[in-house]
């Protein structure tokens, strides 16, 4: 292990993904600072072994400033989904820039957006990027920022790759708020495209060691790596899943088609720009993570788990 596990791990961004890693690193004794616009989220504990820091990503001062002495940076910032292109890669290079005055390691978080469609090819990390869309673009020029840091020896970065999310704190998702919500409660989950295509989601726990292995191990440096899966199943047999621990019976689905997205989305802005991105569920959406389990080895949760543990946040959360 390097000797990145001294030092303050610093946390740009408390959404899920932020807080997985915080989550994993304080369970390893790390010094943690998380860093949001709002400070500490109202279901963090008022006491505990994380800082919670407000500032400002957006403004290079400030970020420089929040990053002060820390051994890695993880960047897990999310701005809205309509405001990508012109939010996210500042808020990259200006977080890019704390770790390099801080002389620390920077750990990305990123989709698979920029691989575009595949054909139902398993995805891998050395498949080009063929982005068809605004975002999978927006992602694929972040990440060419990302590794010409790297070869520029300004900072030292790694970065992990997940597919769809689920489990606690997942919202915004295929197995997000619209399809676990409904599904617990007993109703139908709205779903996007064909639920009985092949499709892995990433659990979001997993994400967070993942990461925190990427910040801590020398081999992960300068290199991509797909966070393992418990592994891919569909759609439908995933909410099955989640039904089963729900113990809500079978599987009922609403489909939710584009030109629903695109009516909903003449008022909600997220609903419009996820119009580009349903052709993930219109094709198997296969994520291979050989590589990385080959280095760092198979952490990924078991699939009835997971599901029994989001069901578990999701009624926390309606209780």
């Amino acid at each position: 292990m390097a000797n990145e596990s001294a030092g303050v791990h610093v946390v740009f961004g408390a959404g899920p993904v932020g807080r997985a890693v915080a989550d994993e690193l304080v369970a390893r004794g790390r010094q943690v600072r998380v860093i949001s616009r709002s400070g500490r989220p109202s279901d963090a504990p008022s006491e505990g072994s994380i800082e919670w820091a407000v500032a400002d990503a957006s403004d290079p001062e400030a970020t420089i400033a929040a990053a002060e002495g820390a051994s890695v940076v993880y960047f897990a910032l999310n701005p809205p989904y309509h405001r990508w292109p012109e939010l996210f890669p500042p808020l990259q290079a200006n977080v890019l820039a704390a770790a390099k005055q801080a002389g620390a390691r920077l750990v990305a978080i990123e989709n698979v957006y920029m691989y575009g469609p595949t054909g139902g090819t398993p995805m891998v990390e050395t498949a080009p990027a063929a982005a068809t869309t605004k975002k999978g673009r927006v992602r694929a020029a972040m990440h060419e920022q990302l590794m010409a840091a790297h070869a520029a020896g300004d900072v030292a970065v790694a970065v992990g790759r997940a597919s769809d999310f689920v489990g606690p704190r997942v919202l915004e998702s295929g197995l997000g708020s619209r399809a676990v919500g409904p599904l617990v409660a007993g109703k139908r989950a709205q779903v996007l495209g064909d639920p009985d295509l092949p499709h892995t989601y990433t659990y979001m726990p997993d994400i967070g060691v993942a990461l925190a292995n990427l910040g801590e191990r020398d081999e992960a440096v300068g290199e991509v790596w797909h966070i393992p899966s418990g592994g891919t199943v569909t759609t439908r047999a995933y909410l099955q899943l989640l039904a089963d621990a729900a113990g809500v019976g079978g599987v009922r689905v609403q489909h939710v088609s584009k030109l629903m997205l695109r009516l909903v989305g003449l008022f909600n802005a997220a609903a419009r720009e996820s119009v580009e991105m349903v052709y993930q569920f219109e094709e198997p959406f296969i994520l291979d993570h050989s590589k990385y389990t080959g280095v760092f080895g198979d952490h990924s949760t078991p699939l009835p788990d997971a599901a029994a543990a989001t069901v578990e946040w999701y009624r926390e959360q309606a209780g």
